[in-house]
């Protein structure tokens, strides 16, 4: 089978990169597709030896930094990619990489993170965050979405079949899209993410993230500002990340982006990893488990299905890694620190990585493999 893979785009390596990495590992020497490639050299080993070939964005002015900005293009520039030599074409998709063109011999399967979250439920929560949701530019971006949504219905007719990362996002495809999605949770790198040997916790929390509006970021430290005796430590960068520094107070540590090594000496260090977004799945918590250490989370979305609050221990026979707060708001971040350190259940280092342990590359690898070359043959064999 001579195979394409399409991803959004490569400007570093974080959640939707380590699913790809998997992905090429299952099929290694497929060509590789994507927007833009501005990944890091340092950052490349991944990629391993496939091909990459970038969209006509690549060239655009200022792309490198604000290739954000040329979200109104990429439809048009993802349906410039010429596959048609391909027998099967995956795509890892969050954005627009669903959108490919593919004829009818060849099989589409799409890896779909979620439907673009700022043009469908959640456009009103990020035109609030980032200022737009007032003013002639806002009816600028609603204009954008609302076609970008007609185009996102219309590719879903060229996937034949959809895997997503949990029931939060199954259900969220069946709603947009009308289809059905295999579930295959995303792998957590259980080799590198480990209990530390000393095995010994640290008095500060922390957080790891891109900032960007939905992280909610700025929620975290707000609570934290008004909790002077807590440390908070947070590694990532991002667009708001000014907007961060400037809400944050002495007893918050923002060490901006860090390599992988120092953020798991953190991770496995930290007493607790704060998580205050409604996320599609959400592989820092998981991280954070995978190095012995509890998380405390927004009780919506991916997170119900990757920690273990109170009451939980039966239905998933394992015991608790964590706790639930379930409002976006500083004094529930508050009294779940207090219901945390206070509480007399001890959640333990063993119990977190046991839970992550359900999450690794080996079965992610075997459960896509699998699901994958059923499908071609299933599609083979149906041909007229």
């Amino acid at each position: 089978m001579k195979i394409a893979v399409v991803h959004d785009w490569l400007v570093c390596y974080a959640g939707a990169e380590r699913v790809l990495e998997q992905i090429l590992l299952c099929f290694p020497g497929a060509d590789l597709f994507t927007i833009v490639d501005f990944l890091p050299q340092n950052e490349r080993e991944f990629i391993g030896d496939s091909e990459v070939t970038s969209s006509f964005i690549q060239s655009l002015p200022f792309s490198k930094r604000h290739y954000r900005s040329y979200f109104s293009l990429m439809p048009i520039a993802i349906e410039q990619f010429d596959l048609s030599s391909y027998d099967v074409v995956i795509s890892s998709s969050h954005a627009v990489a669903k959108g490919v063109i593919t004829g009818p011999d060849q099989i589409h399967i799409s890896y779909l993170y979620t439907p673009i979250r700022y043009i469908w439920d959640l456009q009103p929560q990020y035109l609030r965050q980032t200022g737009l949701d007032k003013g002639f530019k806002s009816w600028v971006v609603r204009l954008i979405f609302h076609k970008i949504r007609i185009w996102d219905l219309r590719t879903v007719n060229s996937v034949d079949y959809f895997i997503t990362s949990s029931k939060f996002i199954q259900r969220r495809i069946r709603k947009f899209y009308g289809r059905k999605a295999e579930i295959i949770p995303p792998p957590v790198a259980l080799s590198k993410f480990t209990i530390s040997d000393k095995n010994m916790k640290e008095e500060f929390y922390m957080t790891a993230s891109r900032m960007v509006p939905y992280k909610r970021i700025d929620l975290i430290v707000d609570a934290f500002s008004e909790m002077p005796d807590k440390q908070l430590v947070i590694i990532g960068d991002g667009p708001e990340m000014d907007k961060i520094k400037r809400r944050a107070t002495k007893n918050v540590e923002i060490l901006g982006f860090q390599p992988e090594d120092v953020l798991i000496d953190y991770l496995q260090r930290a007493k607790a990893f704060i998580f205050a977004a409604e996320e599609d799945f959400g592989i820092a918590p998981l991280e954070a488990q995978a190095c012995g250490t509890p998380v405390l989370a927004y009780g919506k979305g991916g997170a119900l299905e990757t920690i273990i609050g109170a009451g939980e221990t039966e239905e998933k026979d394992i015991a608790q890694t964590g706790l639930f707060f379930y409002e976006q708001t500083t004094t529930s971040i508050q009294n779940a620190v207090e219901l945390f350190e206070n509480s007399r259940t001890r959640i333990t280092s063993n119990a977190c990585r046991m839970n992550a342990i359900r999450f690794s590359p080996e079965k992610f690898r075997n459960k896509f493999k699998t699901y994958v070359l059923q499908k071609v043959h299933d599609f083979s064999t149906n041909q007229p």
